[in-house]
């Protein structure tokens, strides 16, 4: 006899225990307390840590210059803007970082949002209309997948970084208008799109590129200007989209490209025209950052000394880190389980790293997720190293 489903939308909730299980195992390592400013070290339950799961890889959330360009927005145009930027939430302050933005990147116009996630919810979702095709990486980030899912487009995937599947896919629906959507720094595993190599695709297959480059923008290239800097690329590259809770030390997001598609994301992005603006002391800060980052090359000199340090020390001691290239390194760990015991083993020691387990990544690829910034001092890398050492032979990883 077959069992009734229940008619309680709820029943989902009240049977939702894995959380709970380790919780009580003391096992949890998600939304923990910080009691400071996300600095190379923050305060937790009255302790000191090590900050490696930051994405402040410039170090610039508590720089005083972004700190005091906050503070005077407030002063003049107040905390909110109370309503959209499509009606009254277009404030000079936004008008202005856009036209920053737009030179910074290197493109005709650029569109700021309140959050990242909703860049690419909204772009997606206009751009990619019923008759069309949306291609992406199979470890592109969640916000660009959810965008695809509201769009009326059809999505196709091609396995990660993989140029003969992506011509695959965009060879099969040669006689469609296509977007292919990738990460210029992949979130999970430190590595970088292949940027060059899908550009010649694109052109070869004629479809548009959008890259979404949060963890390059700051970060990659000769002036910080991301991955598209980096190879050199950046009039072949269509769209470029960044947030602003990485390098730029805020909440925010913004997307970046010829005048005409921006001025038409303006006027379909329904996650621009039915949010509320951005505060102005969120663009104000990015604001402020982008100067350092232009007058300041020595932070991502810095960061890449760091990084370099860090890649090598994890190498050295035996652990697995995959691909990365940038400040986001992996500790690959294997199981769901080992992965949330060494976080809190870590944590024990003074470290604060993050854990990424199924299914945000393949099952069996568990990993803590480490990132690093400019204004880590050797002694605290040293520090850390230590730390993973003495976790990892303990869990017999190394």
């Amino acid at each position: 006899m077959a069992v009734k489903k229940s008619s309680d939308l709820f029943e989902k909730c009240f049977k939702f225990d894995k959380a709970k299980t380790l919780m009580s195992h003391n096992l949890y390592p998600f939304f923990r307390m910080i009691e400071s400013a996300q600095e190379p070290e923050v305060i937790m339950n009255g302790k000191k840590m090590i900050m490696i799961g930051s994405n402040n890889y410039l170090g610039l959330t508590n720089h005083p210059k972004v700190k005091e360009a906050a503070i005077e927005a407030i002063r003049k145009y107040g905390t909110g803007c109370a309503g959209s930027r499509f009606l009254n939430g277009t404030l000079s302050i936004h008008v202005e970082l856009e036209e920053k933005l737009a030179r910074f990147m290197r493109k005709e116009a650029a569109l700021v949002f309140s959050t990242g996630f909703q860049v690419n919810l909204g772009v997606i979702s206009a751009l990619v209309g019923k008759d069309d095709i949306v291609i992406i990486d199979k470890m592109d980030h969640a916000s660009i997948i959810d965008g695809c899912r509201l769009s009326f487009g059809e999505v196709k995937k091609f396995k990660h970084n993989d140029m003969a599947d992506l011509e695959r896919v965009l060879k099969e629906y040669e006689d469609k208008g296509k977007l292919v959507v990738v990460d210029g720094v992949f979130s999970m595993e430190g590595d970088i799109a292949n940027l060059p190599d899908i550009i010649d695709l694109c052109k070869k297959y004629n479809a548009r590129l959008m890259v979404d480059d949060a963890h390059g923008i700051g970060v990659l290239g000769a002036t910080g200007r991301g991955t598209a800097e980096y190879f050199g690329v950046e009039k072949e590259v269509d769209l470029i989209m960044g947030t602003y809770s990485k390098s730029l030390a805020s909440i925010g997001g913004f997307i970046s490209g010829d005048s005409d598609v921006i001025h038409f994301i303006k006027h379909f992005a329904r996650s621009l025209i039915f949010s509320a603006s951005p505060p102005p002391a969120s663009v104000a800060s990015v604001s402020a950052a982008v100067d350092i980052i232009e007058n300041e090359p020595e932070r991502r000199e810095k960061l890449w000394k760091n990084t370099n340090k860090m890649l090598n020390g994890f190498r050295d001691l035996g652990f697995k880190i995959g691909n990365s290239q940038t400040p986001i390194i992996p500790i690959i760990v294997g199981e769901d389980e080992k992965a949330f015991l060494m976080a809190m083993m870590l944590q024990e020691e003074g470290v604060f790293a993050n854990v990424a387990v199924t299914p945000a990544v393949p099952n069996g690829m568990a990993l803590i997720r480490t990132s690093y910034m400019a204004t880590h001092t050797e002694e605290q890398l040293d520090f850390v190293l230590n730390a993973f050492k003495k976790v990892g032979k303990t869990l017999g990883i190394i």
